[in-house]
């Protein structure tokens, strides 16, 4: 037979609070504890604020011409014998492009220097007759009329040199036009001709540009056109921004584009980069530049639309960082302008924007603006 020995609860609840007593007797043996010391203050980044250059510019999409470009056409009609250039060559002024049967030409050429020789010897003969009847007239053998004639005969003869040579002449230079010739240094386009093709004076055979100056055209809006000046700069920008060429504006349009409202500007530059006529390119017209307080851009924070700035300065031997509204302008190249809220000399936090409050305590490094600006500093507390 097994005994089973029974406990009475409220023996067991008393045991039970009893050994809690004990624990909480043993755990407030070490006595009261002070608050956790302070953490040591954040290490941030400042800039001090000093008036910067600011340029008020406009980017807009600009089209390459160049400032010698032509279409090459023949002066004379004829069958093509030999085309002697390719697209894209590169020809000095004065070089052979393209060849027209000239055998007409040279015909003509032959046939007017015949004519020629022929008055040459009319005019020969004449000079001799009048010779022989001013001879004769001395000895009464010849009349007046005769040597009036005579005379008349030798100025008939000459008019007629004078006349072959002309045609010489002419034919000469006509001759020359067979042979289609760069009328100055360039490119060539594509030749539009071949072999054995019938061309006129109005075939276009090719066409020849020169890349080495080109002008940049751009169409701005009216209300901007009116603050362009002889000497605004005019940049070239390559896909990621940065500056291929700079010029200044030689043309202002002066009328607007009725349909566009907008207003076309040239600017030419010598081309060094290796673009090309007719190509599009990224264009920034800087229309004035002046020295304003600025701010980074990394250093501004918003709340509820409002911008602020923290500012890091000097409080009851402590330095902290204090909220400060501001207002800005125009955001330039990764730095808005301060209309209002700071001065120069400031100094203001740019990094661990995130982790700072208002009266906050921090360990201050200075870093130049620049640097940050360019992104060249690396961010204390950033990520």
């Amino acid at each position: 037979m097994r005994l089973v020995k029974r406990v009475r609860p409220l023996e067991a609840l008393k045991k039970s609070v009893g050994s809690w007593v004990v624990l909480a007797t043993v755990a407030g043996c070490g006595g009261p504890k002070g608050p956790p010391p302070a953490p040591p203050p954040r290490e941030i980044n400042v800039v001090s604020l000093a008036p910067h250059e600011v340029r008020d510019t406009g980017e807009y999409l600009g089209s390459l011409l160049s400032r010698q470009s032509v279409t090459v056409m023949p002066q004379v009609a004829g069958y093509v014998r030999k085309i002697l250039v390719h697209p894209g060559q590169k020809i000095e002024a004065g070089a052979a492009l393209v060849e027209v049967d000239a055998r007409v030409d040279t015909a003509a050429l032959d046939s007017a220097q015949a004519q020629l020789s022929s008055t040459k010897v009319n005019l020969e003969l004449a000079r001799s007759t009048l010779a022989r009847v001013e001879a004769l007239r001395k000895e009464g053998l010849a009349s007046a009329q005769e040597l009036d004639a005579a005379r008349a005969q030798v100025e008939a003869s000459e008019a007629a040199s004078r006349s072959s040579a002309a045609q010489v002449t002419q034919r000469q230079v006509q001759l020359q036009y067979n042979v289609v010739r760069a009328p100055f240094a360039g490119t060539v386009g594509d030749v539009l001709v071949r072999v054995g093709d019938f061309v006129s004076a109005t075939s276009q055979l090719t066409s020849i540009a020169q890349a080495d100056a080109l002008e940049v055209s751009v169409s701005v809006p009216s209300t901007r056109a009116r603050e362009l000046k002889p000497d605004t700069a005019v940049e070239i920008l390559d896909g990621q921004g940065k500056v291929l060429l700079t010029s200044t504006v030689f043309f202002v349009a002066p009328q607007a584009d009725p349909r566009t409202q907008l207003v076309e500007v040239k600017a030419a530059f010598r081309n060094t980069v290796g673009l090309r006529p007719s190509e599009l390119v990224r264009t920034r017209l800087v229309y004035s530049v002046r020295d304003a307080l600025q701010i980074p851009a990394l250093a501004v924070v918003r709340q509820s639309g409002q911008p602020f700035a923290l500012i890091v300065q000097e409080k009851e031997g402590k330095t902290v960082v204090e909220r400060r509204p501001i207002t800005l302008g125009a955001l330039g190249e990764r730095a808005y302008v301060v209309q209002k809220g700071l001065k120069a000399g400031d100094f203001v936090a740019v990094s661990s924007m995130q982790a700072l409050r208002d009266g906050m305590p921090v360990k201050v490094k200075a870093v130049s603006y620049d640097d940050v600006v360019s992104g060249g500093t690396q961010v204390i507390g950033s990520r």
